[in-house]
């Protein structure tokens, strides 16, 4: 399934499945190619470390044209071309400011872009009804938000002359717009392993500004919801599937279950004090230890990859005698190490090319990486206790300023607590780049 990795490969296995389904005047090919090519220009690629790059936008329209023959809905050749469609454009927000796209902003885009416009009208395609399967894909399709979207799916359908004053075609573009929603939330998690579905839900809490203890526990009632409220549709769909895909949907849905029987384990155990979380602060001779540097490795790979700073010589920086390292272990401070805080002297990090450090070269300011914890010790205030001795470790050491990054709200909360103050901020990660005054 590997291959099915990047937009290259995946554009191959769709253009086969459109060929099949009888998408093959140029005007089809036209918009896939201009799709790709779009997001990737706009720094939404594959290299985009959100949910919703190019890779997810791929996944759904190959997805869709897979089942397309599911036995829920029947499908007519004109209702393949929308599905097509679509799936091709539903979060078509190469303009976005935050990661999860806005079906407002993505309607804008569509009904304004010239080329697409060209493309639509040479498919003699009725852009209100891709309006409305769009705006189906809304989630969660409940509260308020569905609402809006209904006001507004009401409107396209005044607007069109094929559904105006015509139920049944309203109802069944409803229903085809639900099967893309369905689709649209779970097509990435059939196409690869529980690795490759960790990686998604990293990316998604990384690109909503998430804290890292709800990733797993959203996840599991993320899970949960679909299969409850969309029974029917996600048996149809996987029905249609080819058995390693539908392993790998079942496979993930339990590994985050098992995942999240460990956390609340863990949370009782720390509750009931039967598990004690001790901060300890390591000497220069068990950092030169290849198992300390690999134990740590080991949980740095947990984090997402954009918070994985100097990768490349991890375990050789955890040598070096500039080095401040703490680390958070079980019960005592010789207990098993399950998570750390790491950094040293602003100068000896490549950070990201937007930032303009005014202290860069002083000698004055020590950074701090972002903070590696095992999954399921998010939460148990672990994180701010290794932070806090590692802010006494470095004013001991004569620094003046720390910098790291955090999250856009954390960052706010400690403006008044720790005189913090945002250096760079960074759109749409909200996860930003600041100073505090040691």
């Amino acid at each position: 399934m590997q291959e099915l990795a990047n937009s290259h490969s995946m554009r191959n296995k769709i253009l086969s499945l459109m060929t099949q389904n009888g998408l093959e005047d140029d005007c089809y090919l036209e918009m896939l190619d201009y799709t790709i090519d779009l997001f990737e220009s706009q720094g939404l690629g594959t290299e985009y470390y959100g949910y919703h790059n190019i890779n997810h936008e791929l996944e759904v329209t190959y997805v869709s044209l897979l089942t397309i023959n599911q036995e829920k809905i029947k499908l007519t050749e004109e209702d393949k071309k929308y599905l097509y469609i679509a799936a091709l454009f539903h979060d078509f927000d190469p303009q976005k400011n935050v990661d999860k796209p806005h079906e407002e902003s993505v309607l804008k885009f569509i009904s304004t872009d010239k080329k697409l416009q060209k493309s639509l009208t040479f498919a003699k395609i009725d852009l209100e009804i891709i309006k409305v399967l769009i705006l189906r894909t809304t989630y969660p399709w409940s509260g308020q938000i569905r609402k809006d979207a209904e006001i507004e799916i009401k409107k396209c359908f005044e607007r069109s002359d094929i559904t105006k004053n015509n139920q049944e075609t309203q109802k069944h573009l409803m229903e085809l717009g639900r099967y893309l929603s369905v689709v649209d939330r779970i097509s990435g998690y059939l196409l690869g392993d529980f690795t490759k579905a960790m990686e998604m839900a990293k990316m998604n809490a990384h690109a909503l500004a998430w804290r890292p203890s709800i990733i797993v526990r959203t996840s599991v009632a993320y899970f949960e919801e679909l299969l409850n409220k969309e029974t029917t549709m996600v048996k149809a769909i996987l029905k249609e599937l080819p058995k390693e895909m539908r392993k790998n949907f079942f496979d993930t849905i339990l590994s985050f279950m098992r995942i999240r029987e460990q956390e609340v384990t863990i949370q009782a155990n720390h509750s009931y004090e039967n598990l004690k979380l001790i901060p300890t602060i390591e000497n220069q001779s068990i950092q030169d230890d290849a198992e300390f540097a690999q134990t740590l490795y080991d949980i740095f790979l947990e984090l997402p990859k954009p918070l994985q700073f100097g990768k490349e010589n991890f375990k050789e920086s955890i040598k070096n005698p500039k080095t401040i390292i703490n680390t958070l272990r079980l019960n005592n401070n010789k207990g098993e190490i399950v998570g750390f805080a790491k950094g040293g002297p602003l100068e000896e990090y490549q950070l990201r090319e937007e930032i303009r450090d005014e202290n860069y070269g002083l000698k004055n300011t020590v950074f701090l990486e972002p903070l590696a914890l095992k999954m399921g010790y998010w939460g148990l205030r672990g994180g701010s206790e290794m932070r806090h001795m590692f802010i006494m470790q470095a004013h001991s050491m004569k620094y003046k300023f720390m910098t790291s990054f955090a999250l856009r709200d954390v960052i706010r909360a400690r403006i008044d607590k720790e005189e913090a103050e945002f250096v760079q901020m960074f759109d749409p990660e909200r996860w930003d780049y600041y100073r505090v005054r040691l």
